[in-house]
């Protein structure tokens, strides 16, 4: 299959009922609390062959919101957006957020694709249509999982096609968020597209936060908090080994999202999702993961 980081390069593409939100005081209960989510790319491997079962397992281990990916049976896992969100609040589940590319998908050299593979739909392309079917299934937002920043000239297109996307969503009643990778926080003729994304990018277009590819890329979180406070209401939070290479369960590496939580009202924390980029048991992950943020929330 293809992995992640092959599937989105070149283009880009727990029982837990609340947790302390302060940037300042410590963990407690008697704090604003917030649901915990999952991004379903975990299970991209699985989950066209037992969505049903899988968002079952997630709701009995505590997991309360939902954020959707691509499906091989295309739209949402082979259902139509009001049906899919049916599904999930028939298990206890609110579907949140849903991902989308934002440039088409320029396949790796190295990567061959099935036959069967769905056309993907691209914020450049179509996003009025995007974020009508976003809409359509309730979901509050629309996030960009990845987009070209090969090039300087690419970073400014892009920032061209999320301002308009942004525009399409807020018609739409969306908010469009932009979701990194490590990539971005690199810089490429003269400029780090990062930056220009909370420079240049309307300031109603919020952030999508992957801690960990964040801190891969050397970034302190925390100081993108203080410097653009309220500017990301979504996190994706995995972790990784002391040499960034293992994309591991959260609390089994090295990432200190105790530090980071504490910040989250700073950061304008909305909806936070456990994430494993293929791993090798999707299910064992987010359960470890929500045994570890347990432990931080007594």
């Amino acid at each position: 299959m293809i992995s992640r980081r092959k599937f989105i390069q070149n283009t880009t593409a727990l029982a837990l009922g609340s947790w302390a939100l302060t940037s300042n005081e410590s963990w407690g209960m008697s704090v604003p609390s917030r649901p915990v989510g999952v991004q379903l790319f975990t299970f991209f491997n699985e989950i066209d062959n037992d969505l049903t079962g899988i968002l079952k397992k997630l709701s009995e281990l505590g997991y309360e919101t939902i954020e959707s990916a691509f499906s091989m049976k295309g739209g949402y896992y082979g259902l139509k957006p009001k049906e899919f969100a049916q599904t999930c609040k028939n298990l206890g589940l609110a579907w949140r957020s849903h991902h989308v590319l934002g440039t088409p998908f320029i396949p790796p050299p190295d990567v061959k694709i099935p036959a069967n593979f769905p056309k993907m739909r691209t914020l450049k392309d179509n996003n009025t249509e995007l974020a009508d079917e976003a809409a359509e299934g309730g979901v509050k937002y629309l996030v960009c999982a990845s987009i070209d920043i090969k090039t300087g000239d690419a970073v400014k297109r892009s920032i061209e096609v999320l301002n308009k996307a942004g525009e399409a969503c807020r018609k739409a009643g969306l908010i469009l968020a932009y979701h990194n990778h490590d990539k971005e926080f690199v810089q490429v003729d003269g400029i780090v597209p990062y930056d220009l994304f909370l420079s240049q990018l309307s300031k109603d277009i919020k952030m999508e936060l992957d801690l960990s590819w964040c801190s891969k890329a050397g970034v302190d979180p925390i100081a993108l908090f203080q410097k653009n406070p309220g500017r990301f209401p979504l996190w994706h939070v995995k972790d990784f080994d002391k040499e960034f290479k293992t994309i591991m369960p959260v609390g089994s590496g090295i990432i200190d999202f105790k530090k980071i939580f504490a910040n989250a009202k700073l950061a304008g924390l909305e909806f936070p999702f456990v994430e494993h980029d293929m791993p090798a048991n999707g299910m064992e992950s987010v359960a470890s993961s929500i045994n570890y943020l347990k432990t931080i929330l007594k």
